[in-house]
């Protein structure tokens, strides 16, 4: 049973790998994976609920330290490598990268207790169904083709993240917090809102990459302290097999994303995001079927 366990855990981190970085969103995918293929390592249904909803969130800090190791050099500000006017780069990147950051944070944390105040369910209580998913993959499939085929006569404003402003990463961060609606995706999302205001593909890419760090570990974050809660509240002893499908989960999706993320920006050099596009659009047709079938 352990070992069909970790298989799974395995394939989780090669979804959560591959998905996280390349705009097709994970949610939709792991919707997927899940529906055929749950972790059945405990006998309580509930326990495997609260553990999965935590599971497909914190298994991306095994993604985020991909992005870490591979752009250590640019986000390290006391490298003894760089001059002092690189330091104060790096500074100034990362202080655009916290401005990115604030709209996702207040519609993640402010909107979303708001919300669940008044209505009694948060956002993903609403929100986190196959066809809001299906629907989310369609409609940012189609746009990434529109936007493609736009943009394909126009030279891009910005072909640098030196060249963001702190105004062009508030924007960007507004189309971050948009990804709380489940199969937007956060790269896809972030990617899509770049190229609409002007910044090339490369561009969009990287500091998509960046803004990553401070929402997935803020996420992360919540989503631990929260089953850990669940756990103490109902005093539930957690398996040693659970901790260990986490473990596993997190170091694949570390793996896989070292070859996503080199992939991507090797990726769009050369081509447009259109072949993702169509991509979203087939898989929101299967998570739309599937949920018909069922």
């Amino acid at each position: 049973m352990l070992f069909f366990e970790i298989l799974k855990s395995i394939l989780y981190g090669i979804v959560e790998g591959i998905t996280e970085w390349l705009p097709i969103s994970s949610t939709g995918h792991l919707i997927l994976v899940e529906d055929w293929l749950p972790f059945a390592f405990s006998k309580d249904p509930e326990f495997l609920s609260e553990f999965w909803e935590m599971f497909q969130v914190v298994i991306q800090l095994g993604a985020i330290l991909a992005v870490v190791v591979l752009f250590w050099q640019k986000l390290w500000p006391f490298s003894s490598r760089k001059t002092g006017e690189e330091k104060r780069g790096t500074w100034v990147l990362w202080s655009k990268v916290i401005v990115a950051s604030l709209p996702a944070a207040f519609a993640g944390i402010v909107l979303d207790k708001l919300l669940e105040v008044v209505s009694g369910k948060d956002i993903d209580g609403w929100l986190y169904n196959s066809i809001v998913v299906a629907v989310a993959l369609i409609v940012y499939g189609v746009a990434f083709i529109f936007i493609e085929k736009r943009n394909r006569s126009r030279e891009a404003k910005i072909s640098s993240i030196e060249q963001l402003t702190y105004k062009n990463a508030l924007l960007i961060g507004a189309f971050q917090a948009l990804s709380i609606v489940p199969g937007t995706s956060r790269s896809g999302s972030t990617i899509l809102g770049s190229m609409l205001i002007g910044i090339s593909r490369t561009a969009a890419a990287e500091f998509s990459f960046f803004m990553a760090i401070p929402v997935m570990l803020g996420a992360s974050g919540i989503k631990a302290l929260g089953f850990v809660s669940w756990v103490m509240e109902h005093s539930v002893t957690v398996p040693v097999e659970a901790w260990l499908t986490l473990f596993i989960g997190c170091l694949v999706s570390f793996l896989v994303s070292m070859a996503a993320i080199r992939f991507l920006m090797d990726f769009v050099k050369k081509h447009s995001f259109a072949p993702f596009g169509v991509y979203r659009i087939v898989l929101g047709v299967i998570v739309l079927l599937l949920f018909l079938v069922r």
